[in-house]
């Protein structure tokens, strides 16, 4: 394979971003449901691979399509590589750029809002090795690791899925990066059809305190485009490009934070060979993507110390991300093998609805007891990264929140930087596969049932009933006078309240 074909393989990727983009604009079901154009551009390469346009062409007797489709081996074999390495460069872009707040500040806001995360997140692996070991692996004699997709594909999304898909390779599992790209797919599509499917029954139901009737997007919105009279900084300026072109100066302190993290990750490993490889082998099989976030962290607390922190721009990096994500989707998606999901067709439908069961009852039953202000809009955000990714959790934000009226977007920002290098693609999403593969199922089945009744137990009694959970604390006290006066009033008022007619 020559470099000819790897710049081929390349720019056909950028054909079907664009193909994506055409149909997101044209086609009116896909704007209804907010499809990413990567997304669709995948869909549309995956039906000429070999999985569909492949195998119907081999039936007819055109054998050549066989193993490629119309993209053909190389270039397929090409893409599958892609999403392994693109997935450090959407990590290590996370916080660099990002202000990071003191630790006090971001347990006063981001505390509510992480209990309901670290719920979701933990529960989504207690659901999932639950519903494993108790009927996938006794009836379909699925792997135990299955019990780990729904947090990967679900809280990690497309990203992490492809991430993992060399993980499960290594792990002798090669169906589970397939698995969780297709449980990643569900829940994106479901994050946001069910996410504007709930705004709307809060909207009716009085549940949303900004938005009180439907707001009509309009058509621009719906086809992610912008009015030519809309001007949107997509970045700034931070260096002068007659010494260094921005773009360059911030694609070298990505790389200098993914180096970081690759010598991190290389010396963990190389303690775990001198003392315990022995007798358990976990390291060897953690992808580099969570180590590249902190070396990205790392980076940033640099650049502060030296008074140099300015010079990277987070909404350079948002760019950078963005096009490293789209990249990734599309060839992950794309690489598919639909064999994988047909042959594991019902226990992949028992995890994703176990993981949305699992979505709704956080979402409607634990955050409203957990976070008594702007409950909804600040816990459809996490429905929304909980069931696909980051971006579908702003997304519903927005839709509640159009002008940033509530604290919801602030408490999920300051929520993410305790939760991410954790969860959703973080540490422990990295290494909870690797750890069913070396310990089993039941310890790590208890070990997520301890952090998920604790995150439970804190978002009920800690924040809730407490009252820690106002980020107003006059709000607090108003709530509590307006409960206290409704209590006490006079059965003769409460008959005839002020303005009603006898």
């Amino acid at each position: 394979m020559d470099a000819k074909q790897v710049g081929f393989a390349l720019l056909l990727l950028g054909i079907f971003l664009l193909i994506g983009k055409v149909l997101r604009v044209k086609v009116r079901w896909i704007q209804k449901i907010f499809l990413p154009s990567s997304i669709v551009g995948g869909f549309v390469a995956l039906f000429l691979g070999p999985g569909v346009f492949g195998a119907i062409a081999d039936k007819l007797g055109y054998h050549q399509f066989a193993d490629g489709g119309l993209l053909g081996e190389n270039v397929l074999s090409i893409w599958s590589t892609l999403p392994g390495l693109l997935i450090s460069v959407v990590f290590a872009t996370l916080f660099m750029g990002q202000d990071l707040p003191g630790p006090k500040r971001i347990v006063n806001i981001a505390g509510p809002q992480l209990s309901v995360g670290v719920a979701m997140a933990t529960g989504q692996y207690v659901a999932g090795l639950l519903l494993t070991v108790a009927i996938l692996v006794p009836l379909f004699g699925i792997s135990p690791m299955a019990g780990a997709l729904i947090e990967i594909g679900y809280e990690g999304g497309h990203g992490t899925a492809a991430g993992m898909i060399p993980v499960f390779k290594e792990l002798g599992w090669s169906e589970g990066g397939d698995l969780s790209i297709g449980v990643a797919t569900v829940g994106l599509v479901g994050g946001v059809v069910l996410g504007v499917a709930l705004i709307n029954w809060a909207v009716r139901t009085g549940r949303t305190q900004i938005v009180k009737e439907t707001a009509n997007r309009s058509v621009e919105e719906q086809q992610g485009l912008f009015r030519s009279d809309e001007n949107y900084v997509a970045a700034h300026m931070t260096v002068r490009p007659s010494s260094i072109e921005p773009l360059s100066l911030h694609v070298a302190f990505l790389a200098l934070a993914i180096l970081i993290g690759q010598a991190m990750l290389s010396g963990l490993q190389w303690m775990e060979q001198m003392l315990w490889i022995d007798h358990i082998k976990l390291m060897a099989f953690v992808p580099l993507f969570p180590l590249a976030m902190i070396g990205g962290i790392i980076v940033q607390v640099l650049l502060k110390a030296v008074g140099y922190s300015h010079i990277i721009d987070s909404q350079m990096m948002l760019r950078i991300q963005g096009l490293a994500l789209d990249i990734l989707i599309l060839a992950a998606m794309a690489t598919i093998s639909i064999k994988a999901i047909s042959d594991n067709l019902v226990p992949f439908l028992v995890l994703c609805l176990g993981g949305v069961v699992l979505n709704l009852f956080v979402l409607l039953w634990l955050t409203p007891r957990t976070i008594p202000e702007y409950w909804f809009e600040r816990g459809i955000g996490d429905f929304g990264q909980g069931m696909g990714v980051t971006a579908t959790g702003l997304i519903l934000m927005r839709i509640v929140d159009p002008e940033g009226k509530s604290p919801c977007f602030e408490a999920f920002g300051f929520k993410q930087l305790v939760f991410e290098p954790f969860f959703g693609g973080g540490i422990i999403t990295a290494m909870v596969a690797p750890l069913i593969f070396s310990v089993g199922p039941w310890p790590v089945l208890i070990v997520m049932s301890i952090i998920f009744i604790a995150a439970v137990l804190s978002g009920l009694f800690y924040w809730g009933k407490s009252g820690r959970g106002w980020i107003n604390p006059q709000a607090a006290i108003e709530h509590e006078e307006e409960h206290v006066r409704r209590d006490w009033r006079p059965s003769e008022e409460l008959a005839n309240p002020p303005g009603t007619l006898n």
